[in-house]
Order: C-alpha cells, then structure tokens, then sequence
C-alpha cells in the first residue's frame, strides 16, 4: 500500500557504496568518457532523461539544465552490477522509510560542471498514477562532490496549487487512504509553479551516501561554482504484487 509520506519524503543511507566502490566506478566512467569523448555526452548531446509534453528535447533541457550537464543513460555492465547489489544491500534501510519499494530502475550517469545545475521540479508517480509500476522515488548517489556550490536540495510547499486530485478508490488502486496526486507539468515550464512559494532545504552528502527523494517532493542542485560533480542518479519504483492489496 503506497502512503503519500513515502512520495514526498527524503532521506538518506550513508555507505550506500564504500570508498573501493566508489574510485571503481569513477575509474568506469572517467575511462568511458575519455574513450569515448566526453562532448558527446555534454555539449553536443541534443537528448535527455527529461520529458515536457509539448516540448521538444532541447527545450526540456533549456527548461531543466539551463547551462548543460553530462548525461550517460546506458552505463557500462560493470557499473549497473555494481549499483544494483548496493541497492539489494540497501533494501532493509529502505524498507524503513518507504516500504512500498520493490525495484530500481536501470542507472544514469551525470557530471555538472561550474555553472551547472538542475532546476527545481519534481518526478511525479507515472503518466497514469493509476498504472504499474509506479516511481515512489528518486534516489542519488555522489561520486565526486565539487570544490563548491553544487548542492542539491529538496523544497517543501504547502500550497493548494501543487495538488491536483485525489484518486477514488485510493485502496482499491494500491494507494492509502488520503492520498493526493501533484499537479501535472510542476516544473520551471509552467508559470504556476514559477510563482508557488517554496521552502528550500540543501544538503552536500558524504561520496558514497544515497539521497531519497519522494517522486512528489520538488527538487535540484545548486550550480557549481568550482570543480565538478559526478553522480548516478535512478528511480525506486512499487510493483502492484506487492503494493496491492489482495482482493476476495
């Protein structure tokens, strides 16, 4: 059963990856990008993980990295194992604060360099809330922090704007009662969500900690202002066999 605090909610889990972990999978990427040329994935990438309806790839990614970033959506083999026994290693801190996920999705890759950054919006559940699976949250983990800037944050809003409706017969679709869907479009495309007033919280992790962020919690970085921040990035998604209730 999906509980609107594990959508909007955030937390962490410090050593989701340890140090050997860590200089592996920099070692993958760095040894990636240099093989492969790293402008092919930074300044002349013209896709992105990011969707608007209505609007075409580049502009989401005007709308969402206004000053670019390295996107790699198809790591290496090696990386993805790794990353996903850390995941299963993980399950039981996990399981602690959002107990609705079963699985992770496949991991991206992001680099920012100074000036760069990810603008405020949030995940959002699914396309259809009421169609499986659905994202219960989003989760980060640092490789490389920057020198300086580069933090990410979460922004908490009470706002009636930000809420579009509540689905009927929340039980019956695997969701808790009172629970309440984000508005569609809650990023800096639209000017409602330009205007909402917002309460912002930043956090700069230890490399190696995971950060949680519900998939109906509004969050970005900070742009860089000195070095570069390596990350991978993946969504923890509810599978109905187990979020769903059995019915007689």
């Amino acid at each position: 059963m999906i509980h609107i605090a594990e959508t909007v909610g955030f937390g962490s889990v410090e050593n989701f990856i340890d140090a050997t972990e860590q200089n592996h999978l920099a070692a993958l990427m760095n040894g990636f990008l240099a093989a492969q040329d790293r402008v092919r994935f930074g300044d002349e990438r013209r896709t992105s993980i990011h969707e608007i309806p209505g609007h075409t790839a580049e502009q989401a990614m005007a709308v969402y990295e206004p000053a670019g970033r390295i996107e790699i959506p198809n790591i290496a083999d090696e990386a993805e194992k790794l990353l996903r026994h850390a995941f299963d290693r993980a399950r039981p801190a996990l399981a602690r604060v959002m107990p609705s996920i079963t699985t992770c999705r496949p991991w991206t890759y992001v680099e920012y360099g100074p000036g760069q950054h990810i603008t405020s919006h949030l995940d959002g559940i699914a396309t259809d809330p009421l169609a499986w699976p659905r994202q219960i949250a989003g989760i980060s983990v640092v490789i490389t922090s920057a020198e300086a800037g580069g933090a990410f944050f979460v922004e908490t809003a009470s706002s009636d704007q930000l809420w579009n409706t509540q689905p009927a017969d929340a039980t019956g679709h695997g969701y808790a009662d009172g629970m309440w869907l984000a508005h569609d479009g809650a990023d800096n495309s639209a000017t409602w969500f330009q205007q909402m007033p917002r309460t912002r919280w930043s956090v700069d992790p230890a490399p190696g900690t995971a950060l949680l962020y519900g998939s109906q919690l509004t969050h970005g970085t900070l742009p860089v202002v000195q070095g570069r921040a390596a990350k991978f990035i993946s969504w923890l998604t509810a599978e109905p066999d187990t979020a769903t209730p059995h019915r007689r």
